[in-house]
Order: structure tokens, then C-alpha cells, then sequence
């Protein structure tokens, strides 16, 4: 599981010294919990890998867009501080579709639910979230099924 994997790569650095990638694990490992703690209340049963993979993909997307404003701020440095962090949160993240994968996802599922207009969109959406959901990029995936119709 990754969530274990996670608990591993944190002692691991821990007794390397490796301070950085250490406050980095840390701050997954908290993020993690913070989303375990909001499901409580939810009736909702998400599965543990899928979990921590949504987690580390929101992280990873903040990270992104924190790196494209640091540079566009001139604060190099900030942004290779991202730079490694989003590199460490992408140690454990599966890998992701390719574009022509996704392309072949979106295909199949569209032939599946028979969809024929935009206005299928979001049937598509949810079948392909529902399926490939842990690694695709649904915001490429998004753009993808719109320019299809």
C-alpha cells in the first residue's frame, strides 16, 4: 500500500538526516490523515490507495501551480523549493496514462455508454473517473473527451 510505503520512505530519511524530503513525507503523511479525519463523518467508503493517490494528486497540482507563479513572480528560489517537493510526491504517485492511453480510455468509453454529443460529457466523465480514476489525469482527460464530440 502506499500509505505504507509512505510511513517507510519517512523513517527512512529520518535516519539519513535528510531534512527536506523528511518535512515533505510529513507533511503527506498529515494531509493524508487530515482527509482520513474528514471521511469519518462521511458515509462514504473510498479505498485506501485511492485515498492516498487523490491526496498526492491535489498535492502535486498545488505544487505545479506554486512552481508556474513563483517563476512568473521571479522567486527561483522558492520554486526549486517546490521543484523537490513535488519531485518527492511524485516518487509515489502511480504512474500516469499516457495521451494516447487516455485517448483509448475515452474511445472505449464512449462506445461503451454510447455516447454521441457534449452533452454525454459528464456520463463520460464519471465512467472514466469511475475506471481509470487513479491514473489519468482528469484534467487532461477533461479536455480530451470535449474536443472528441
Amino acid at each position: 500500500m502506499i500509505r505504507d510505503d509512505i510511513k517507510a520512505a519517512t523513517i527512512t530519511s529520518m535516519k539519513a538526516g535528510e531534512k527536506d524530503r523528511t518535512a515533505t513525507l510529513r507533511q503527506i503523511s498529515a494531509k493524508i490523515k487530515d482527509r482520513d479525519i474528514e471521511l469519518r463523518t462521511s458515509s462514504k467508503d473510498v479505498p485506501d490507495d485511492e485515498l492516498v493517490t487523490g491526496v498526492l494528486q491535489k498535492m502535486a497540482k498545488q505544487r505545479r501551480e506554486s512552481i508556474t507563479m513563483y517563476v512568473d513572480g521571479g522567486r527561483e528560489e522558492l520554486a526549486d523549493q517546490e521543484r523537490s517537493e513535488l519531485a518527492i510526491i511524485e516518487e509515489f504517485l502511480p504512474q500516469m496514462m499516457s495521451e494516447e492511453e487516455t485517448k483509448a480510455a475515452i474511445a472505449d468509453v464512449k462506445a461503451s455508454i454510447g455516447a454521441k454529443s457534449i452533452k454525454d460529457m459528464g456520463r463520460v466523465m464519471a465512467e472514466l473517473k469511475a475506471r481509470h480514476g487513479t491514473e489519468m489525469d482528469m484534467s487532461q482527460a477533461s479536455a480530451l473527451v470535449k474536443n472528441s464530440f
